[in-house]
């Protein structure tokens, strides 16, 4: 579905990001794998990869920081001329009450999940629109849809994400680009290992489905949109969260 395709995963490590590479170099796109501080995750990942005959690449890059954002869009430029598809994965969630949350956690926050995406698409954009088409997803959040106690800050983060991704869908649309972004819930990740197990049994009791989401639940959604199956879909938010909350 996506031979030929260059695709670009950030915070692609692990979780949802894994998923999404895998699936995607599975699907005969090169793959770059974009990480920050879990380099020994990124390399097995590619090592994966490509020790099944497919294509990926490894990009350090913290996505907050427009100096390596820049340089790893260099890089992209001058190994592939282009770039077909920009998945906007990297984030981090750290929960506090408001009334116990600190300026520095906001600023972090904000950083990464905010500020991280506007660079990274802002960049994209710029080589998309040399080729007159491209597709950039953006990982919000159902918590960033509907708030949650105790997530007030990434709350505000994620439903930012949501805010870029139906303007930036309005204002790139003429250069062929779609904007979009998926809106995960209970999905099985690293964030929510600590979870309690009464908090885990509860949260499952309201999904509709009757189970916690896997990484890939969200990477077969990336692809559709990735794919020529996506090509007429821009501006929404796609919520992938087994009919937890409508």
């Amino acid at each position: 579905m996506l031979t030929g395709k260059v695709v670009l995963v950030t915070g692609a490590s692990r979780g949802i990001g894994r998923a999404t590479a895998l699936l995607a170099a599975e699907n005969h796109a090169h793959v770059i794998i974009n990480y920050n501080r879990s380099e020994e995750n990124a390399v097995e990942l590619v090592d994966l990869i490509r020790g099944k005959g497919l294509q990926a690449s490894l990009l350090k890059a913290d996505v907050s920081s427009e100096a390596e954002v820049r340089d790893m869009f260099r890089a992209i430029r001058e190994k592939h001329s282009s770039l077909d598809v920009l998945v906007n994965n990297a984030g981090i969630m750290q929960n506090n009450l408001l009334m116990l949350s600190n300026t520095e956690l906001f600023d972090r926050t904000i950083a990464t999940n905010l500020k991280g995406t506007f660079l990274c698409a802002r960049y994209a954009s710029n080589l998309m629109k040399k080729q007159g088409a491209g597709r950039i997803i953006n990982l919000s959040s159902t918590i960033g849809l509907h708030g949650n106690v105790g997530q007030t800050v990434y709350s505000a983060s994620k439903a930012a994400v949501v805010g870029f991704t139906k303007s930036a869908a309005k204002e790139l649309g003429r250069y062929g680009i779609t904007v979009n972004a998926i809106a995960p819930g209970f999905i099985e990740t690293d964030l929510l290992k600590d979870l309690k197990p009464a908090l885990r049994e509860k949260m499952i009791s309201n999904i509709a489905l009757g189970r916690v989401g896997i990484p890939e639940d969200v990477a077969k959604v990336v692809l559709f949109l990735s794919s020529d199956l996506g090509e007429y879909v821009s501006g929404e938010v796609i919520v992938v969260d087994g009919c937890q909350i409508m």
